[in-house]
């Protein structure tokens, strides 16, 4: 039995991403969260969109004073490809597909005001509707996520919940499949009460919530946790518990970030001490307080993942972990991909006309952006792929 014969394929909602979180705890493999990349061609296609819708108007101004019309081009299509599915199609997984609120507001447009959050919300709302026109057709299972969303940035929160509610309405099932607060900066008192009140709205409509509690360090989408205490990054067992007992009352479909010494980006070695034995501690702890009825009681989530030993992500994965974030190295691996393109190619692109190859030459077919996105996205693939196989996440369809 395979994960498609426990959910179904396309975004999933509702019950069917606990079955998915179970089946993966069950059988001992964790899914890859996926940030922020491909969001950044998208954008690049909507501004496309948004030069043509101009021509197009400033053409209606040249017609009206009797002036020439210009025929612009339009919009490279293949720009609006999402590759992020083809990964996990290619090596038969789940995958889990994430929006930050940095990545939104990039999505919506950098000419959208974002004082009061709105880029990030229109951004996240469109790429969610993108998400779910495109992910059924793909055969495999996507849980649509949003990330680590601090105290300061909940009217970004707000306006998906409000989207996700609308959505609701019209399609008994809302937008996303799940949402992150992060407010870990908070009291656990504080963090504990605040995810509380958003459960309990989250929880009428099918939503799954992701929690931090402990901080990730190091810098994400403007959350600056370099200079923290030490202390801070490890968790402690009770704590854990006290989040169990007040989700749970509300709900089942809840994740907990824990923290273990996770920190943001990717450090010299040495310098971050994971210590993913905890996570077994966690466990533990909460089974004994809930009359053992399961080893495993708790969903968790490993943020900070980028960079660490295949050792620390085993160590985790067969301590509970069903989710883990890949931000950090799939950003690089793609820049890899563009950069060697350029590097090797730099002859053909310094002009339109003319390379190595004779003076009349032409190099449209290397500057096109299809050909040098198209490097980019080939070794952002393969990054994926290592990290679902690092994660056990292959062939379980």
């Amino acid at each position: 039995m395979g994960v498609l014969d426990v959910v179904p394929a396309g975004v999933l909602t509702g019950e069917n991403v606990r079955k998915l979180f179970e089946y993966a705890k069950e059988h001992k493999f964790a899914i890859p969260a996926i940030v922020r990349v491909r969001l950044l061609l998208i954008s690049a296609r909507l501004t496309q969109i948004r030069v043509l819708e101009r021509n197009l108007f400033l053409n209606r101004k040249r017609r009206s004073r009797g002036s020439q019309v210009r025929t612009p081009n339009p919009p490279n299509a293949s720009l609006f490809r999402f590759l992020m599915f083809d990964p996990p199609r290619d090596v038969k997984a789940p995958i889990i597909l994430q929006v930050s609120q940095g990545g939104s507001a990039y999505f919506g447009g950098k000419g959208l005001s974002n004082g009061k959050q709105e880029a990030s919300i229109i951004g996240a709302v469109a790429a969610a509707h993108h998400i779910r026109t495109v992910a059924k057709s793909y055969g495999v299972p996507v849980v649509l996520h949003s990330d680590h969303c601090a105290h300061k940035l909940l009217p970004w929160f707000d306006g998906m919940l409000e989207a996700d509610e609308a959505y609701y309405k019209e399609h008994k099932e809302p937008l996303f499949s799940s949402h992150m607060l992060d407010l870990s900066e908070e009291s656990k008192e504080e963090n504990i009460k605040t995810c509380v009140k958003y459960f309990t709205r989250m929880a009428k409509i099918g939503l799954w919530l992701e929690m931090e509690i402990g901080i990730t360090g190091g810098e994400e989408d403007g959350v600056d946790n370099t200079g923290v205490d030490n202390a801070s990054l490890y968790t402690q067992p009770e704590d854990i518990y006290d989040v169990y007992k007040a989700l749970n009352a509300i709900s089942p479909s809840f994740s907990i970030a824990a923290a273990f010494g996770n920190v943001h980006g990717v450090y010299k070695p040495g310098n971050v001490k994971l210590q993913p034995e905890l996570l077994g501690k966690h466990q533990s702890f909460a089974s004994k307080q809930l009359g053992g009825k399961s080893d495993k009681p708790l969903f968790l989530v490993f943020h900070g993942g980028s960079g660490s030993t295949k050792e620390e992500i085993a160590t985790a994965v067969g301590h509970g972990v069903v989710k883990m974030n890949v931000d950090t190295d799939t950003q690089f691996a793609y820049l890899a991909g563009i950069r060697d393109f350029v590097e090797s190619k730099k002859e053909y692109l310094k002009s339109q006309v003319g390379n190595p190859e004779g003076a009349d030459k032409p190099n449209k077919k290397f500057y096109d952006p299809r050909v040098w996105v198209r490097e980019g996205e080939k070794t952002l693939s393969a990054r994926v792929k290592v990290a679902c196989k690092d994660l056990g996440n292959e062939n379980r369809l």
